[in-house]
């Protein structure tokens, strides 16, 4: 199974298709596409212009990770529902928290 997540230099950096203009904010699950990598599959109630939906994500993940939100960035994927966040300063273990966090999610 393709991964969604990935450690690099500068932190974790997750892969996600974010859908705006959602009922409500939400992590919904995860999706593969063969060898690819995965992604994380988020909604947010944002419209996606001068960059309010890409706001929206960083502060949902920020508080499903319980971390700062000045410590998620998105990377790329700017203008496009599939984007890329950089993680910065989170715990060793968050590999381990985030395959915990994530169990209950449906596929």
């Amino acid at each position: 199974m393709a991964s969604f997540f990935h450690h690099a230099d500068e932190g974790w950096v997750l892969n996600v298709h974010l859908t705006p203009n959602a009922s409500r904010d939400e992590i919904t699950g995860t999706e593969n596409h063969g060898n690819k990598s995965g992604r994380l599959k988020v909604k947010v109630r944002a419209v996606p212009e001068k960059g309010k939906a890409n706001q929206a994500l960083c502060r949902l993940l920020a508080k499903y990770f319980k971390l700062p939100k000045s410590s998620l960035e998105v990377i790329s994927g700017h203008k496009s529902r599939t984007k890329r966040v950089l993680i910065r300063g989170a715990s060793e273990d968050f590999e381990k928290k985030l395959g915990q966090i994530l169990k209950g999610l449906r596929t």
